[in-house]
Parts: structure tokens; C-alpha cells; sequence
């Protein structure tokens, strides 16, 4: 049986070749690129991001991002953000005062996170809820993180079919913030998968596994 096919949206952000590497390891086949035919016809998408979110937003729009990541989850096809490829799913993000729409997938608002060293970077737990399949087996494991901004609270909204019943992992650094959600084909990490060694190597496994 061929391996997934997997894209990694390359729309200006994000460690790509990293994330490619990582994919490619946990059994992908993957292109890096902004095509979009080829971006909604892949098994799976994955949606990077470092830096500010205003600047990612901008880059998800020149490229058509908006409009490819809903029409794969309009379809049922699944999705994966990291790190400021997660926060864009939220409502909008505020960095310096200034505030700016995110894409709007999930209710929130991603802000400065309330701790007294910034950022956030290194190693760390997340809480995660029973019958996570993202999780499954690195259950108890510690996962890298880099971001001085996250959503700090989840207040949900049952909007789309696509976007029920959602699976919240948690993390504390200064207060609780989201570390990863899974919502039906739409799944996205705070923390770097492909930074945080075997524990991350089996997260891609695991939503690569879905794909089939």
C-alpha cells in the first residue's frame, strides 16, 4: 500500500523542511508547496506557522489558504496546524494591541500568555483527555514548545457538523492554555511535533494513521 500523501501549505511560515522531514519519517509522502489543487487533493494537509499571527494571516491569504482549508473540511479531509498554524483556526489573535482575525474554525482568542518569563520554550506536559487518538500511547509524555501566545480560554460554540464534540488538551505555563485540539478531520498541536523527539514522531504517526 502507497503512503499517505501529504502537503505542508507553504505560504511564507514555518520551519517547512523540518516538518517535511518529520512527516516523511512517520510514513508520508510529502510535498511542500501552495499549489491548491494539490493542496485539497492530498490525504492530509498540515498547516505550519512561527512568528507573529497577523504575519501568518497574511501569508494563509495570499496563497488561498482560507479558502483550501475549508474546503477540505467542508469535504471531510483532514487537517493539522502547528503552532501558530493552530492559532490562526481561532477567532482572531491580539499581539502589542493590535488585533487581527483568524480563520475562525474555533471559537477563541490566542493572547499573550500570562507568565512571568517568555516565551513559553522548552519542554512540557499537556493534559490530555481520555480516548485521544492523536495522543494514544504518549499519553504521559513531555512535548517541545516555543510561543509566547496561546488561547488561555476555550469557550465553545457548536456551529458546524465538522466541528462538534471537540477533543481539548491542555498545558500550564503561567495558567492553562490549549495545547492541541481534535476535531474531526481538524486536529492542531501548540507545541512542535516535529521538535519534541519520539513522543512527536508518534503524534504524526497517529494522524497519518487517519488518513487511511
Amino acid at each position: 500500500m502507497s503512503a499517505p500523501s501529504v502537503v505542508v501549505l507553504d505560504y511564507g511560515s514555518g520551519n517547512l523542511r523540518s516538518a517535511q522531514r518529520a512527516l516523511e519519517r512517520a510514513g508520508a509522502s510529502v510535498h511542500v508547496t501552495a499549489n491548491r489543487d494539490e493542496a485539497l487533493g492530498c490525504d492530509g494537509l498540515v498547516v505550519p506557522g512561527v512568528g507573529a499571527f497577523a504575519a501568518c494571516m497574511r501569508g494563509i491569504a495570499e496563497v488561498g489558504g482560507e479558502s483550501i482549508i475549508d474546503g477540505r473540511l467542508a469535504g471531510g479531509r483532514p487537517v493539522l496546524g502547528i503552532c501558530v498554524g493552530m492559532q490562526v483556526m481561532f477567532t482572531a489573535g491580539v499581539e502589542h494591541g493590535e488585533r487581527s482575525d483568524g480563520l475562525g474554525m474555533w471559537p477563541g482568542v490566542v493572547e499573550r500568555l500570562d507568565a512571568p518569563v517568555l516565551p513559553h520554550m522548552g519542554w512540557d506536559t499537556v493534559d490530555v483527555p481520555a480516548g485521544s487518538r492523536l495522543f494514544e500511547g504518549v499519553e504521559d509524555q513531555r512535548f517541545y514548545f516555543v510561543h509566547s501566545y496561546g488561547v488561555r480560554r476555550w469557550d465553545w460554540v457548536d456551529t458546524d457538523a465538522y466541528r462538534r464534540a471537540p477533543s481539548v488538551s491542555w498545558c500550564d505555563y503561567g495558567g492553562r492554555f490549549v495545547a492541541a485540539v481534535e476535531n474531526g478531520a481538524l486536529s492542531a498541536t501548540q507545541f512542535h511535533p516535529e521538535k519534541s523527539g519520539d513522543a512527536g514522531a508518534a503524534v504524526l504517526r497517529n494522524w497519518i494513521r487517519s488518513l487511511t
